[in-house]
Parts: C-alpha cells; sequence; structure tokens
C-alpha cells in the first residue's frame, strides 16, 4: 500500500513538472506582428524587440535617407520571421536606452535569426560588453559573408587610412577622430582599413564614421 501512494504521489509530482515545462516552453514563444528593420520588430503584444550583437543597414526614417542593403535587410528580416512564431533568449542586458527588448531570436526549426542575417552580409557585428553570449558566432558569419563578399561587403573597395580600435567597446574610429585620442594606449588598436576592423570585430564609432559602408 505504501509503495502505491509513493507511486502515485509520485506520478503527481511527474504530471506537474512536466505542465509546468510545458507552460514555460510555451511562454517563450511570441508571434512577430511587424518588422521595422533588419534588427528590429514589434511582437503581438507590442513589445518592441532589437537583435542583441548585431546592427543592420537603416532604412529611411524622419530626416535620415535609407543606407545601402537597408530594404534588403528588412525584407530577409520580413521573410523569417513575420507571422511566425520565435523563441528569444536573452544576455545579461534585458533592455536598451529606448526601452526595446534585447534579444536572440530563434525559429522554431532552430534557425538563428541574428546570424543569418549576419551570414547573408545583411547585418554586421555591434558588440555589446554585457551581452557576448554569441558574439564569436556572430564574427564568424561576418567573417564568412565578408570572405564571399555577400551584401553589403560586395562592392567593397577597401581604401587605406589609419583606423584606431578600442580593444573594451570594440568599436574602431579614423585615427583624426578627437574622440580617437581618448582611447588609452593599452586598450589601442590599429588598423589601415575599415575592411581589416570589421574583420576584426570592431564596428564604427558613429560619433567618428558617419557611414559603415566604403562604397
Amino acid at each position: 500500500m505504501t509503495k502505491c501512494r509513493h507511486a502515485e504521489a509520485f506520478l503527481w509530482i511527474l504530471v506537474i513538472i512536466l505542465s509546468f515545462t510545458k507552460y514555460s516552453i510555451a511562454a517563450t514563444e511570441y508571434m512577430v506582428k511587424w518588422v521595422n528593420d533588419g534588427d528590429t520588430i514589434v511582437l503581438n503584444n507590442g513589445q518592441r524587440v532589437r537583435y542583441i550583437g548585431i546592427n543592420a543597414p537603416e532604412i529611411d526614417h524622419e530626416n535620415q535617407k535609407a543606407e545601402p542593403f537597408g530594404y534588403e535587410a528588412r525584407s530577409l528580416n520580413t521573410k523569417l520571421i513575420l507571422s511566425h512564431k520565435i523563441r528569444l533568449e536573452f544576455d545579461r542586458e534585458r533592455y536598451d536606452q529606448y526601452d526595446r527588448l534585447l534579444a536572440y531570436v530563434f525559429l522554431q526549426d532552430g534557425t538563428f535569426v541574428n546570424a543569418q542575417l549576419v551570414q547573408s552580409g545583411l547585418a554586421y557585428c555591434l558588440f555589446r560588453p554585457a551581452n557576448i553570449k554569441f558574439q564569436s558566432i556572430f564574427l564568424k558569419s561576418q567573417q564568412k559573408a565578408m570572405e564571399f563578399r555577400k551584401g553589403i561587403w560586395h562592392n567593397w573597395k577597401v581604401k587605406r587610412d589609419a583606423y584606431w580600435g578600442n580593444r573594451r567597446s570594440r568599436r574602431f574610429h579614423l585615427a583624426t577622430c578627437p574622440f580617437a585620442q581618448k582611447i588609452k594606449l593599452k586598450n589601442r588598436v590599429a588598423f589601415s582599413s575599415m575592411w581589416d576592423a570589421y574583420w576584426a570585430g570592431y564596428a564604427p564609432a558613429k560619433k567618428c564614421i558617419k557611414e559603415f559602408w566604403s562604397y
């Protein structure tokens, strides 16, 4: 009798665990309502989501013109996820300064959307110190896209100039930029072209470099 009760109690615990697991998995799935651009979406609940670790070219908005491949990036993002169920994975930093949820986005079949955009050459690595879980995957994806000259790398012309990168922020500046002069020597990395800086996983510092491409 005691064994039966133990077995019954075990089955109830198992049912509770399985129910909780099912609820947890369902709770991590979301539907995409709208695609803003190549790295920002809106969920059915109205929450805006910014992809972690990457940056896609901008589409035109307000007084800013569209950047090369901005609409191609949005088109691929739309094709991948619009009206599809997605799973979000998070890192140490949950929200950005615009109250957008920061996330790694996965499709039900396991496709890693952030990495797919980078590998297609329609986004580049954007290092954030607090969110580096998949940084090595993004860098390998970017190097592969650069090697095969996909997307933004297709017509890239390597122009030689002096650039300084910051090891801590993984941003690079023109060596003549005032902000470059503030980089501590121990954190300073020299690059002879933007291409070399991107290949190493550095992204352009907006205060020094207004355009991320080199056409």
